[in-house]
């Protein structure tokens, strides 16, 4: 798995120095309502999982073209059963690959979509058994985002969107 992170992010570098014109983009931010919590698909048949907390996520956008960027994420989440003694805990571990198309901009707000495909994997903890991992398809499909940049290199986003990093995301970001 090191190895697939390490060779993706220098293929990432290496398109990140053949691209002028845009910056690096690093991007931290917190979905609710995630894909976890809505669909019981990631669940792996266990009854009574609490919704989770949300998800937090970081991304490095690199572009490619103009107006368009892409990058990995890693994302975290997790939930617990209801059942006092017996609860037992779910852990979300999410890394996909996005895409990022801005389709307008003004000198205060641009306007973006981004699609994300990778794998999920939960981390199921039984309290009276061992735990296990399971791979999942992960996903992250929002079509409304937008940034306002406050200065050269910082600034903040919103996304209103489904999947593994929220129904609606919002956070800040960083311009390398």
């Amino acid at each position: 798995m090191k190895k697939i992170v390490v060779s993706l992010l220098l293929a990432i570098a290496a398109i990140a120095g053949t691209q002028k014109s845009e910056a690096v983009e690093l991007t931290f931010s917190y979905g609710g309502y995630t894909a976890m919590d809505a669909c019981g698909y990631y669940k792996d048949n266990w009854h009574s999982v609490n919704t989770a907390w949300g998800a937090v996520s970081a991304t490095v956008y690199v572009p490619v073209a103009k107006n368009m960027m892409i990058g990995p994420s890693y994302t975290i989440s997790s939930a617990s059963t209801k059942g006092g003694s017996n609860a037992s805990h779910l852990l979300y571990n999410t890394v996909l690959l996005n895409g990022k198309y801005q389709y307008f901009s003004n000198s205060t707000v641009k306007l973006y979509a981004h699609v994300g495909l990778g794998v999920e994997i939960t981390h199921f903890s039984p309290k009276f058994a061992d735990s296990y991992n399971k791979a999942y398809f992960g996903w992250q499909v929002s079509p409304i985002g937008a940034t306002v940049d406050l200065n050269d290199t910082f600034g903040l986003f919103g996304e209103v969107g489904f999947g593994c990093q929220g129904l609606v995301q919002v956070g800040f970001k960083f311009n390398l």
